[in-house]
């Protein structure tokens, strides 16, 4: 019988110590702040030089977007911080307002409290707060949450950290879905939709586009519609200085292109060409001249026409007084409607009746601001709104007649033609273009300096324009010496008459400028 030796109970072994990796040169905090610092103020200083207006086409949002959602992957991942969702974008916005100091206009100069500013605003930096700092704080959040995945060991959760950590995945993917329909819209251009008859068929040799060409060193974009090739050209110049009318002529110019190829151009730093703006100090009046007669020969060309028609609004009637009367073999006819003679004198006048006015309505407030102001003309554009806000309420008239309501200009940013940014860069094209271009035309007067034209002169007035208008227009109409001048009235129109009572306007381009122009009557 084998005896067994008693041993004694094991004694439990010693816990073996955990053993943590160092944290790699990366991980450690101070080198992640410097990364990331660097990285952001790189990042704002290249965007500021490149895009000092923020984002103006469809590529420069895109890329905004993109290298803003990688920059914030890449501090949240480094930081492994939620408050770099707050650091980042900040540090990147001031440093990006630093760079981009030299470039002027109302959209990038400080705050305004007025309606133009806060217009301004949210067109200006806060849609590129939108485009650029939003992705940045996403990114940072999902950079932020794969880097605290990584390098901590999940434990039971109570229901508050369930619900608050679902919470802020919710507002991410709200996020995230809410960002890429904003680039899908950034990037659908505009379009023009065909010509169709009354089956809804295209029209054989019409033509209905968006292009752009080579103006001026420029690519400039204009609409081109019409149901036939051959038809004679039209020429649209806008008002503004700064103003597109893409919209107005495709909800009220229609009937127009039945007779003419009617060319909606929007100019330099207006509309779809507010991506051509800078730089501001080559923005001129007699370049602007220059792009309209550049503009009429490539229109002669590319339709074999040797005289086009130059229809002009407001500004518009300016431009093309003064390219008719430098070039007036290019045209066949010049027709004004707004017609404007002496903006200068034209300011002071409406100045003077909206003082009158706000008096009589015992409207203190507005007549010390007009007072403090002054009669125009002014250095800085903005302030050119307290007397243009009012023009509606000072000269009122009923439009409920009217084809174009009382939004005018602002009810035809929504149509087709405008791409998402075209819609959102609207106005921001009146603000930048009009301080550069309008201190150039306070010398300007018609009844001194284009008196004679060489070519037929049309006006298309509305019975209610401004007496701050109508008054010179009618003194240059009786001063000048044309081959042939001619008058239309619309009854129930303002300032827009060609929009507001569009089918007289096309009855008085037809049978009255066509049909006298093509005879040679």
């Amino acid at each position: 019988m084998t005896s067994e030796t008693p041993t004694r109970a094991q004694a439990p072994s010693a816990p073996t110590p955990l053993v943590t990796a160092p944290p790699r040169w990366w991980e450690h905090r101070i080198v992640a702040l410097a990364a990331t610092t660097t990285a952001t103020v790189a990042l704002a200083v290249l965007t500021g030089w490149w895009t000092p207006r923020g984002p103006v086409t469809p590529a420069q949002t895109l890329w905004a977007m993109a290298t803003s959602l990688l920059l914030g992957v890449f501090a949240g991942l480094l930081t492994r911080s939620r408050w770099a969702m707050l650091a980042v974008p900040a540090l990147f916005a001031v440093t990006f307002e630093v760079v981009r100091r030299g470039t002027d206009g109302p959209m990038v100069d400080g705050l305004h409290l007025s309606e133009y500013g806060a217009l301004a605003f949210v067109t200006g930096r806060g849609f590129h707060a939108v485009v650029a700092l939003l992705p940045m704080v996403l990114g940072v959040a999902v950079g932020a949450a794969l880097a605290r995945r990584h390098t901590h060991t999940a434990g039971p959760r109570r229901l508050r950290g369930r619900v608050g950590l679902w919470v802020r995945r919710g507002v991410a993917a709200t996020t995230a879905v809410a960002l890429a329909a904003l680039a899908y819209g950034v990037a659908s251009p505009g379009t023009t939709a065909p010509i169709t008859d009354a089956a809804g068929r295209p029209v054989a040799g019409s033509i209905a586009e968006l292009t752009r060409v080579r103006i001026g060193g420029h690519d400039l974009s204009m609409m081109i519609r019409g149901d036939s090739t051959t038809l004679p050209v039209l020429l649209m110049l806008a008002g503004g200085p700064g103003g597109t009318e893409l919209g107005a002529m495709r909800h009220h110019g229609q009937l127009l292109e039945h007779d003419f190829v009617v060319v909606t151009w929007d100019q330099r730093g207006t509309g779809k060409s507010y991506d051509q703006l800078d730089p501001t100090s080559t923005l001129t009046v007699a370049g602007a001249v220059s792009d309209t007669l550049e503009v009429t020969r490539y229109l002669r060309t590319r339709f074999g026409q040797d005289r086009i028609y130059l229809l002009g609004q407001s500004w518009g009637t300016l431009l093309g007084v003064l390219a008719a009367q430098r070039e007036p073999e290019l045209y066949a006819a010049f027709i004004g409607s707004g017609q404007m003679v002496d903006p200068r004198q034209t300011d002071q006048l409406t100045y003077r009746d909206t003082v009158a006015w706000a008096r009589n309505r015992h409207d203190d407030s507005l007549v010390a601001n007009l007072t403090a102001n002054g009669e125009p003309p002014y250095a800085d554009a903005l302030e050119y709104e307290t007397v243009l806000s009012h023009e509606s309420q000072v000269y009122p008239y009923d439009h409920t007649p009217n084809a174009e309501g009382r939004g005018q200009w602002g009810e035809g940013i929504f149509v087709d033609e405008y791409g998402l940014l075209d819609k959102v860069h609207n106005f921001a094209g009146f603000l930048d273009t009009f301080p550069v271009l309008y201190p150039q035309l306070q010398q300007l007067d018609l009844r001194a300096s284009a008196t004679r034209l060489q070519v037929p002169v049309y006006l298309f007035q509305g019975a209610h324009e401004t007496s701050s208008r109508s008054l010179l227009a009618d003194q240059w109409f009786s001063m000048l010496v044309a081959p042939h001048k001619e008058r239309a009235t619309a009854a129930t129109s303002g300032h827009r008459a060609l929009w507001e009572q569009p089918v007289q306007f096309h009855t008085f381009m037809t049978q009255t400028v066509l049909a006298q122009t093509q005879t040679g009557s």
